[in-house]
């Protein structure tokens, strides 16, 4: 039997991979968060709560387990980006130099990086191969840089000490389990798309930018079962995958999707456009044929029922009811 330990399993994307390795009696799981964990979480696994960026903590956290699942780091829609570019990079790259450390100390048979689409930040080749990223010049965001400096991080510890490694790179996650936030941007914006309409705003619905850029909208079951089947295969050693759905998107059709998800007129959808960012990714489609010929993996959820989904578990949650949505 496999332990996995996954750190930031606490998260939108680590809950998801958690319930996924749950679902497999062939997994042991191991829960690193700062965040508190919920029930059910306590319940089928370990939880380890210390500070990863600490080199004895992540020694602690990783001991006894056969398979790193790194999630931990700080992430957040693009105003996040630019609202904290020094903490997201100083953070990372501790848990980088800390957890790998530890992960070699202990020998793991597999250790999962979960990447970026945002190491594609600046790509010109789409749809975007897994190829090109030798090609593709440096993201310019402080996120992005950070999380291309994580995967040069597993290849040098594999090129200098033999680490076992995959690289998967989620597009776009979305589904229940984020909320949104107060300030826009903050969140990513599904949630924060969802949470204007259920709040009973009168169209024009805002947006950043033109609506024009394109997204590859994935849903967080797709991504964790992306994860956990490159972890557990054979062919995922020492590969990179693109971890997404193969729909591309623009930002207006991704909040028209929206609008109609949250049971609102179709003939009243109308947009209003506010400035953007600095760094606004223009377009974003992967080509999703390495991890569909090498691992048998695709995702599954069509965006349009993920949506769905997420605007049903948001009307739930006491906390937007509270906030008056």
């Amino acid at each position: 039997m496999s332990r996995v330990l996954v750190t930031g399993g606490a998260g939108t994307i680590g809950s998801a991979v958690v319930r996924r390795l749950l679902a497999d009696p062939s997994f042991e799981v191991r829960v690193s968060d700062q965040r508190v964990a919920p029930g059910w979480m306590r319940e089928g696994c370990e939880v380890h709560t210390g500070d990863l960026r600490w080199l004895d903590e992540a020694r602690r956290a990783i001991a006894g387990c056969t398979h790193v699942i790194h999630l931990a780091a700080i992430v957040g829609g693009i105003a996040n980006f630019h609202k904290l570019p020094h903490t997201l990079t100083e953070v990372n790259n501790a848990l980088y130099n800390a957890v790998l450390r530890a992960a070699l100390d202990h020998a793991v048979e597999r250790f999962t990086y979960v990447s970026s689409s945002m190491v594609f930040e600046r790509a010109q080749q789409f749809p975007t191969t897994e190829a090109h990223l030798p090609d593709c010049p440096v993201p310019l965001s402080a996120y992005g840089f950070s999380k291309l400096t994580g995967e040069v991080y597993c290849r040098a510890a594999h090129d200098e000490h033999g680490l076992p490694f995959t690289i998967c790179r989620p597009f776009n996650a979305y589904g229940p389990g984020e909320l949104p936030d107060d300030e826009p941007g903050i969140a990513h914006a599904v949630p924060d798309l969802i949470a204007k309409c259920l709040a009973g705003l009168h169209p024009p619905l805002p947006i950043f930018g033109s609506g024009e850029q394109t997204r590859t909208l994935t849903h967080v079951d797709d991504i964790a079962d992306g994860i956990v089947t490159a972890t557990a295969s054979p062919a995922g050693l020492n590969e990179d995958f693109n971890i997404s759905a193969s729909e591309e998107l623009t930002v207006a059709q991704i909040a028209r999707i929206v609008w109609e998800a949250c049971d609102l007129d179709p003939d009243a959808f109308a947009l209003t456009h506010q400035p953007t960012f600095q760094v606004d990714v223009q377009r974003r489609w992967p080509s999703v044929e390495k991890a569909r010929d090498l691992l048998g993996w695709e995702a599954r959820i069509d965006v349009r029922e993920g949506i769905r989904q997420t605007v049903a578990w948001l009307r739930e949650r006491p906390e937007l009811r509270v906030a008056g949505r």
